[in-house]
């Protein structure tokens, strides 16, 4: 029988195959009363099992940091063997098993349901979270305890027909585990925009539906799907009509995609001759590979985080330094904008944590994070710093601040920048003029941008965050994640007014969040004022050909009247017409 659910679209295109269930093993959880005799060998088995995990989770993490893997990838699996290690959910289930005389798998269950009601009591909403990636965990060693294989059986779709993953939710490691499958779409009852899924979908291209709420239980495997990842729409055993017409539509997409390769070598210019920059988004040297294929003006946004990530130390300078000289002698005479360590909130080092005392904020995202971590740290920020100057010897290097807020965070940080290239003068290091931007992702800033255009040199919008503290959303939460919207009236003004604030004084400006990939939006913020954007190397071609089809002095009009209306409905219904 056909029948459609509808979700969050969080991965663009359409996917046509056979339903993958994914099991969940928690449901399927028996309980059951060991002799006293058979006590030591339940903890063995247990203890095996974690450890059987644990090796999983380490070849797993070798798996993500090959070439062509995404970037965030390794960054999720160390979360989760970090909580596998954590004592406070491997000591309790080995009381369990002993006080209660009870199967492993009983008292992980158990356990997981103490830690996971702990969480529910946090006032932080990024935290409650969290107790997501503990159900993850637990799946995976219950999996090992019931004897069943982690792998995905490598089933074979038709010529016509890849696999669609259905599942309650996907851990990062379950879909490190797909990108060797001819895997079509992903569907998933929870999860939102900014879930593991969404963003590991997004950076392999494949369509993905999320937050569906009771597909998992709905379907069946070998059930014939549509995902249409970018209405958000699932159809399940479609008729043959339906079917075809989504055949069609994919069809004209891929036809469409291969139209934009030829693109690559086009310059990026408006039908009235307006040039805009479009550059792109990278986590690891590696990365540079993917933007010169696709022609990026230069690097918009290096996240530097990425290096301290997934390791037990620090990267010292002369390691930051290799990485940093590598991307920019990858990307020759083009830019490379260095965002300097923006740690904190959903971004997590080990290293950091134990130099913090593995302290908790009570907020992370309102917390100690970006530049208020590096002001706190003045020694670490040093050393950056130091590796980065030293790098623009060899390329146009441009220095980005994250989540400036206040003037002196300005002042400290110009400070430190200038203590940093004395220190390397002493030295006898070759240093080149950089310039120093700062990050536009917190309302405060937007509203007071006058030390911002006096004492830098340019600004870079960071749609994510921006909308996140303007709404008062955390992007991570599932239950407010219908609530995360980039074109809230409020949202808009503040980028606009920004833009607009910093052509007056012809400073550049940027937009280096979401919003700059989504070739949906490109006509809004050329109509801004908007002329850089960066993004995923993946979205830069789609972007570029709405560029190239724009009329920026038309869309200058005519975003001049959206951005006067305070109605979602009525500033959709304009954004269709642009």
């Amino acid at each position: 029988m056909t029948f459609s659910l509808h979700g969050q679209a969080v991965s663009p295109g359409i996917a046509i195959g056979r339903a993958h269930l994914v099991s969940n093993a928690i449901l399927e959880v028996a309980h059951y009363q060991l002799r006293e005799r058979d006590i030591i060998t339940e903890l063995a088995r247990f203890d095996k099992a974690v450890t059987t995990a644990g090796a999983e989770l380490d070849a797993l993490r070798s798996e993500a940091s090959v070439p062509g893997a995404p970037a965030e990838l390794s960054a999720f699996v160390d979360v989760h063997a970090m909580i596998l290690a954590d004592p406070t959910l491997s000591e309790g289930v080995r009381e369990l098993i002993r006080e209660r005389r009870c199967n492993a798998e009983w008292a992980l269950v158990q356990q997981m349901q103490l830690v996971v009601d702990q969480f529910d009591e946090f006032e932080d909403a990024y935290l409650r979270e969290r107790k997501q990636d503990i159900v993850q965990v637990v799946e995976r060693v219950l999996k090992v305890l019931q004897g069943k294989a982690r792998k995905i059986a490598r089933r074979k779709a038709s010529a016509d027909d890849d696999l669609i993953v259905v599942a309650n939710d996907l851990s990062p490691a379950d879909t490190i585990q797909f990108k060797n499958l001819k895997i079509g779409g992903f569907v998933t009852d929870l999860g939102g925009s900014t879930s593991h899924t969404a963003i590991v979908a997004r950076s392999l291209a494949i369509p993905a539906v999320v937050g569906m709420q009771h597909a998992r239980p709905l379907i069946q495997d070998d059930d014939l799907l549509i995902v249409d990842g970018t209405r958000g729409a699932l159809i399940v055993d479609p008729d043959l009509g339906v079917l075809q017409e989504y055949r069609l539509r994919k069809a004209e997409l891929e036809l469409e995609r291969s139209k934009l390769r030829r693109l690559i070598g086009a310059r990026a210019q408006s039908l009235d001759g307006e040039d805009v920059e479009l550059h792109a988004n990278i986590e690891l040297p590696q990365d540079t590979e993917r933007a010169r294929e696709v022609g990026a003006d230069g690097v918009g946004l290096f996240r530097t985080e990425f290096l301290f990530m997934n390791r037990d130390d620090l990267p010292d300078e002369d390691e930051q330094f290799e990485a940093y000289r590598a991307v920019v002698k990858a990307m020759g005479d083009k830019p490379v904008t260095i965002r300097t360590l923006d740690i904190g909130a959903d971004k997590d080092a080990r290293a950091l944590r134990k130099r913090a005392g593995n302290r908790l904020s009570p907020n992370p995202a309102l917390g100690l994070r970006a530049i208020r971590f590096c002001l706190a740290e003045p020694q670490l920020f040093l050393v950056q710093l130091r590796a980065i100057l030293r790098a623009s010897h060899y390329g146009k290097v441009r220095l980005l601040i994250p989540m400036l807020a206040h003037a002196q965070e300005i002042e400290q940080t110009l400070s430190l920048i200038e203590l940093a290239r004395l220190q390397l003068c002493d030295a006898r290091q070759k240093v080149s003029r950089v310039e120093i931007g700062g990050m536009i992702e917190i309302p405060a800033a937007a509203l007071s941008l006058g030390p911002f255009l006096r004492k830098l040199d340019f600004l870079s919008i960071g749609t994510n965050d921006l909308i996140q503290y303007t709404l008062a959303i955390d992007r991570t939460d599932d239950a407010v994640a219908h609530l995360y919207d980039p074109l809230h009236p409020a949202v808009l003004k503040l980028m606009a007014q920004t833009i607009q604030s910093a052509q007056r004084v012809l400073m550049p400006v940027a937009v280096c969040g979401e919003m700059a990939g989504d070739p949906r939006l490109t006509r809004l913020l050329l109509g801004m004022g908007l002329r850089q954007f960066s993004m995923h190397p993946a979205q830069l071609l789609e972007v570029k050909q709405q560029v190239m089809m724009a009329d920026t002095a038309q869309l200058g009009l005519r975003v001049a009247k959206l951005l006067k209306l305070d109605e979602p409905d009525k500033i959709a219904e304009q954004l269709e017409k642009l």
